[in-house]
C-alpha cells in the first residue's frame, strides 16, 4: 500500500500528523508531508485512523507502488 495525500484537498488542519506522527509531519505552514508513503501490513493499520479522520478526505491508501 502507498499513503498519498491531495494537496488540492487539504485545508492543513492538522489530524493525520496528531493522529500518525510517525506517517505524517507538518510543513512551515502546518500543512502534512508524509515521511514515510510505502507501507506494509502494520503500518496501514496505524495509519487508518489518520485517513478516517481528514475532513477533506485528502489522504489516501492506495494499492501498489
Amino acid at each position: 500500500m502507498r499513503l498519498t495525500i491531495d494537496t488540492d484537498k487539504c485545508s492543513g488542519h492538522g489530524r493525520c500528523y496528531s493522529l500518525a506522527p510517525d506517517f505524517f509531519d507538518c510543513d512551515d505552514e502546518g500543512f502534512p508531508v508524509i515521511l514515510k508513503s510505502e507501507l506494509d501490513a502494520t503500518d496501514v493499520a496505524a495509519v487508518k485512523d489518520a485517513v478516517a479522520n481528514c475532513p477533506e478526505r485528502a489522504i489516501a491508501l492506495v494499492e501498489g507502488a
